[in-house]
């Protein structure tokens, strides 16, 4: 009596759970290595409802980050200004200007512009800004050439390997609190950076933190 199934079928079984092994072992592998901040999140520019160019305000103008941000040395975020802020000026510059027309009615209606937001850390992960600016971090050190950018995007992966390599030697992103916003500051050389930001560990007392629950609290 022949049999009802060819012979190569016989190997169909392991052939299958072979394979099954194999593609589940390239998707985790794809995963793991693409689905990262560096990946998905480094890059991302997304069209806002107003052209606000950083590089005109904080670099031609000289416009301190805290102007608007005036959170983010008391506050563990940093806070999008209000349009009652940014009418300070434009109430008397470019007053008529076509391209401010959503920030003219949003100050008169009261509604809040709709600003699409950029760099959001997970909802596991605890960040707070005043902590790093009173301590020296600069906000280039998480935001990259902020200063520099017509449109904002994201620049830097803020993964847990990125939050890590700072922690693990913070003296190489410490710089003085007079130069916080002055995004284009930089030390002499390495060994000034080194000597100046082991001192400002010591002087501020910056802890190397890297238990689990500095930051999942």
């Amino acid at each position: 009596m022949s049999d009802i199934f060819p012979k190569w079928t016989n190997n169909l079984p392991r052939n299958i759970i072979i394979g099954a092994l194999l593609a589940g072992t390239a998707v985790t592998a794809g995963v793991t290595y693409y689905f990262t901040p560096k990946y998905t999140r480094v890059g991302y520019q997304p069209i806002q409802p107003v052209a606000f160019p950083h590089s005109v305000h904080a670099t031609q103008l000289g416009i301190d980050c805290r102007y608007c941000h005036n959170g983010v040395e008391k506050s563990w975020y940093s806070n999008i200004p209000a349009t009652s802020v940014c009418m300070n000026c434009h109430n008397q510059v470019l007053k008529d200007d076509d391209r401010l027309a959503v920030v003219r009615d949003s100050f008169a209606t009261g509604k809040p512009i709709p600003w699409v937001q950029i760099h959001k850390l997970p909802d596991f992960a605890y960040f707070n800004h005043s902590v790093h600016v009173n301590r020296g971090v600069s906000c280039v050190e998480c935001h990259g050439p902020i200063n520099h950018m017509d449109e904002v995007y994201h620049a830097k992966p803020l993964s847990m390997s990125f939050c890590l390599d700072c922690h693990r030697d913070p003296a190489k992103h410490l710089r003085p609190l007079n130069k916080i916003t002055d995004l284009d500051w930089k030390a002499a050389d390495a060994d000034t950076q080194q000597a100046n930001g082991t001192k400002f560990v010591h002087d501020w007392k910056v802890q190397s933190l890297q238990n689990c629950s500095t930051c999942h609290r």
